[in-house]
């Protein structure tokens, strides 16, 4: 939206925690004199962005409320620029200088896998978190130039002073709804806000107005491309073909046991003794399908890492949860997999059996 409408909402507080956000390109230069400056995109956000989207802290914090008017030359820096310049050492209260001026470190964010970055996903939605944030008030008072995403339908906005008073639209605003009756209110002071802006004369056409979550606003963007809603289906698919064949395999070894079953069965083994070893048996053959479809997936992703971009670097890794699925599904899998022929199994006939044996 545009500077005024971001401006304007943000000072009906209407939101428990608010944010506006835009991206400025400005050259970092490291108080080590031996350090090149380097060119980063830094997001220029208030202080309620990094409570409002549970950003880690490693040392420090966010900066405060007065340090959102008052536009201080303050920043938080990640992990990864925090190593870079200051060996890895705490650095709040050091500074460095952004573009000519001296920022004072306030806080240095933990690592932080925020994938996709729906806060800015005009640059690299896909690539490694921000390095630096400056309050926004700071960002509009030295003039910082947006790095992406602007859009005029003039050109007399080619100043900064213009285009704050212009209709370009450069900047979103991020709001914190907890509940629904949070997003009811906010959206009839959206709309009431988009009613009196045109009783201003601002515009001629009915307001339409929008309030989009994480996941919407994802979607909107066709951030998550359709093709991989046809490769979940492929992948379920190919699984549901991998069970279908372990199921005949597990059939076919149960039918040729069944003069072993059959005696077993004569000898007093209750039905409860029979379904029991085969439902032991094919969880041990579960566990090692997880085992082996494990160390697969670890070599799939050696393989992602050397034929994708490094935009996608974030997305390639395998934690403990993604591991307690993957084995979970490979047993509940086999298990169910192995469920009929356990089924018949249970219901061999010894006496028919061992007569026609």
């Amino acid at each position: 939206m545009s500077y005024i409408d971001a401006t304007g909402l943000k000072n009906l507080h209407a939101a428990q925690r608010q944010t506006p956000i835009y991206s400025a390109y400005l050259k970092a230069r490291p108080a080590d004199p031996k350090l090149k400056p380097v060119g980063i995109i830094v997001p220029a956000v208030d202080s309620d962005f990094f409570p409002m989207f549970n950003a880690p802290f490693r040392f420090g914090g966010a900066w405060s409320r007065a340090d959102d008017q008052e536009g201080t030359p303050v920043v938080v820096i990640s992990r990864k620029l925090n190593d870079q310049f200051f060996a890895g050492e705490n650095s709040i209260g050091r500074t460095f200088m952004l573009d000519g001026d001296s920022y004072r470190v306030v806080g240095v964010l933990d690592n932080w896998p925020l994938v996709p970055r729906f806060y800015n996903l005009h640059i690299r939605p896909y690539g490694q978190i921000d390095e630096i944030f400056i309050p926004f008030a700071r960002a509009i008072k030295a003039q910082a130039p947006a790095a992406s995403g602007m859009s005029c339908q003039d050109t007399t906005s080619a100043s900064f002073e213009a285009r704050l008073r212009s209709e370009c639209l450069w900047i979103q605003l991020w709001v914190e709804l907890p509940a629904a009756a949070d997003v009811a209110r906010f959206r009839t002071v959206l709309d009431n806000y988009a009613a009196e802006q045109q009783r201003t004369g601002r515009y001629h056409w009915p307001p339409h107005t929008q309030i989009r979550d994480v996941v919407q606003w994802l979607k909107y963007r066709h951030i998550v491309p359709n093709e991989l809603g046809l490769l979940v289906l492929a992948s379920f698919g190919f699984l549901f073909v991998c069970l279908m064949n372990a199921m005949g395999l597990m059939l076919a070894r149960i039918i040729g046991r069944t003069q072993d079953i059959s005696v077993r069965r004569a000898l007093g083994a209750s039905q409860a003794a029979i379904i029991g070893q085969c439902l032991v048996e094919t969880t041990v053959i579960g566990i090692f399908g997880a085992i082996l479809g494990l160390l697969l997936t670890m070599l799939g992703l050696l393989a992602m890492r050397a034929a994708l971009a490094d935009d996608f670097a974030a997305l390639r890794y395998l934690n403990a949860q993604a591991i307690g699925i993957e084995v979970s599904l490979a047993i509940a899998a086999t298990i169910g997999a192995g469920l009929y022929p356990t089924w018949r199994a249970a219901h061999v006939e010894p006496a028919l059996q061992l007569k026609a044996e």
